[in-house]
Parts: structure tokens; C-alpha cells; sequence
């Protein structure tokens, strides 16, 4: 149970009803959401009202009042809303964790897959970074900019970073705050965004691509100035159509660690057959050509657990990580989202190699 600022709205009603806020402390039951007034900081029995949850759909982060950043919204089968404000983030997530478990509840597949996505930083096989950032730039539906102040010092025209995760979620580009973090990540390495402050600046110093970025609401970011440059063009790399042509047997996103600074950088994988290659894409790029890859014959992959990672891989990335070696000994590090999506992607690769 917890206490709420509650805001009914009622659809299909006129507008002479008064939509106002007000404390009400809420108990979860089942498939119900129970709230009662409260007076002299106790709640008063009976309750107030009931909102049923079975056929309930859940907003959260919900965008719609700009001032309110922390709401969750309910609508009934009847359509009727319900907007729910926390008095923190955490609250907040924890709390339409627990509702959307509650909304599912007739159905364990769906509760699992809740639990797995929330701990997921898959991304959309065809994620464009150019069209992201494009909407965070809109005046009306993208992210808001203002002056900040961290540590004494005001910041103009910058976010927070708990800000720009709930935009990605409620403009559906993720699904969960860890797969925000990483689009969050690619975008400052990208450089669409960049960490202004103490506290942003500290973070990106890690290798480790998940913890670059700061879902926190006393990190600050703002807007990189060349967004709308073309990125300078890097060396081209020869390919040829023929290594290009092989059958596709297995797409998606996975993290990369750099050769050179040793950084995490988020890549599309592509991994072709009849000629086997492994080529990898820059999402940042609106041109769909590889930025790499290396022919498959004669390469050696392997998974790499908490006792076998090299000291040159930077970053809190046991568990999930792989190598490839190369038939001319170059190796290549790396990290999917998950032990099983490694699994899968090692299978793959060795049935070509």
C-alpha cells in the first residue's frame, strides 16, 4: 500500500466536473486498486472508491500533464482514466510493476515476460537514430529543455537523464528503463547528446556501455550542437558485393568493444552464410552499410565467463560476453543482452565457421 496524489478523469462526462488532485492512500488487492481519503494523516473507512483492474490499461511513464513527471495512468474497460502521481521515480516504477502484474495476472506467460524485460536491454532490430533524435527536437511532443542547476551552477537548455528515459518508454522506442540506458548510451557516443555537470561527466569515464548514461534526475545532458551535421565520413572499408550477398541467418543488436579506446559501442550484427561473414552497422548511419566484419572461415568463437575475461575488456560485462578470433588472429569482444541471446548467437556462428 502506498500514498498517491489521485486525479480521476472522467471520460464522456462534461466538463463541469472539477478535476483536481488529491492525497489518497491506495492498497493493491488482486485485481483491484483500492484508495481511501485520508484525514489528520489516517486513512478514513470505508474506502473511497474501487478501480477494477481486469481489462485495465497502464501508461507508464505518462507524459500528458507537463509539470507532473512522476504519474501512472489507469484506463478502465469503461474507459474511465485514473492518473496517478509518486512522490518519486522509484515509487512510481515499482508501483506500475506491480500493477501490470496484477492486470496479467490470469496469464503466467505474460507475467514472465514482464519480469524478463525489465531486466532487457534488447533494442528494435531497426532502431534509427537520426529519426529519434529528430522527435526529441519537436517542439511539441519532444523533450523539453530548461535551465538546471547542479551543485550551485545553473545549466541552460538541459534534462535530466530520468527525463529522457521516460520520453524513449512513452514514445515507444524501448520497452524498459535498462533498454532506454543503452539507446541513451549510443546516442552520446554518437554524439546527439552529451552530459553536461559533475555528476553526467563522471559516468561516461566507465567502459562499460550500460552505466554511461545516468537514469537519475540529478544527471544533466543537453542537446550536441552538430546533431544535424552529416557525421563525418570515416575511412571506407572495401567490400566487395560478393561478401554482401550471402544468405541472412540471424539479425540484431549487440555491443561492441572499440580495438582502439576500448569502448562499448552498440552495433546491428548481421551474420550471413554462402560466403559466411559477420558484418556489423552503425545505427547512427542512415546509409545501410557496414562500418565491419570478417569472413567466418577459420574463426574460432567462444563464450567467456566470470574467471576468463581478459584484462583488456573494460567494463561490468561477465556473464553475457563472447570472443571471435579471426583465421589473422584479430579478436573481437563481444556482449549481447542476455546468457541465452549469447547462446543462441554462438550456435550461429559456429555452424558457419
Amino acid at each position: 500500500d502506498g500514498l498517491f496524489l489521485c486525479h480521476p478523469g472522467w471520460s464522456g462526462f462534461l466538463g463541469h466536473i472539477v478535476h483536481n488532485w488529491k492525497a489518497r492512500w491506495f492498497i493493491l488487492r488482486q485485481n483491484t486498486l483500492v484508495y481511501y481519503k485520508l484525514e489528520g494523516g489516517r486513512r478514513v473507512t470505508p474506502p473511497k472508491g474501487r478501480i477494477f483492474l481486469d481489462g485495465c490499461t497502464i501508461t507508464c511513464p505518462c507524459l500528458e500533464y507537463e509539470n507532473r513527471p512522476l504519474l501512472i495512468k489507469l484506463k478502465t474497460q469503461t474507459s474511465t482514466e485514473y492518473f496517478l502521481e509518486a512522490c518519486s521515480r522509484e515509487e512510481r516504477d515499482a508501483w506500475a510493476f506491480e500493477i501490470t502484474g496484477a492486470i496479467h495476472a490470469g496469464q503466467p506467460g505474460k507475467v514472465q515476460q514482464l519480469h524478463s524485460l525489465r531486466n532487457s536491454f534488447k533494442l528494435p532490430p531497426h532502431i534509427s537514430l537520426h529519426r529519434i533524435v529528430d522527435k526529441m527536437h519537436d517542439s511539441s511532443t519532444g523533450i523539453r529543455s530548461s535551465p538546471n542547476m547542479e551543485q550551485g551552477s545553473t545549466y541552460k537548455k538541459t534534462f535530466l537523464g530520468s527525463s529522457l528515459v521516460d520520453w524513449l518508454i512513452s514514445n515507444s522506442f524501448v520497452a524498459s528503463r535498462l533498454e532506454a540506458v543503452t539507446l541513451a548510451s549510443m546516442l552520446m557516443e554518437e554524439n546527439f547528446l552529451r552530459p553536461v555537470g559533475v555528476r553526467s561527466m563522471g559516468a561516461i569515464r566507465s567502459g562499460d556501455l550500460a552505466e554511461q548514461f545516468l537514469d537519475d534526475s540529478t544527471a544533466l545532458y543537453t542537446f550536441a550542437e552538430s546533431y544535424k551535421k552529416k557525421i563525418s565520413p570515416k575511412e571506407e572499408i572495401n567490400l566487395s558485393t560478393v561478401e554482401l550477398s550471402g544468405t541472412v541467418v540471424k539479425q540484431g543488436y549487440l555491443a561492441k568493444q572499440g580495438h582502439k579506446r576500448k569502448n562499448w559501442k552498440v552495433r546491428r550484427f548481421v551474420l550471413r552464410k554462402d560466403p559466411a561473414f559477420l558484418h556489423y552497422y552503425d545505427p547512427s548511419k542512415e546509409e545501410n552499410r557496414p562500418v565491419g566484419g570478417f569472413s567466418l572461415r577459420g574463426s574460432l568463437v567462444s563464450a567467456l565467463e566470470d574467471n576468463g575475461v581478459p584484462t583488456g575488456v573494460k567494463g561490468n560485462v561477465q556473464g553475457n560476453l563472447f570472443k571471435v578470433i579471426t583465421k589473422d588472429d584479430t579478436h573481437y569482444y563481444i556482449q549481447a543482452s542476455s546468457k541465452a541471446e549469447r547462446a543462441e548467437w554462438i550456435e550461429a556462428i559456429k555452424k558457419l565457421t
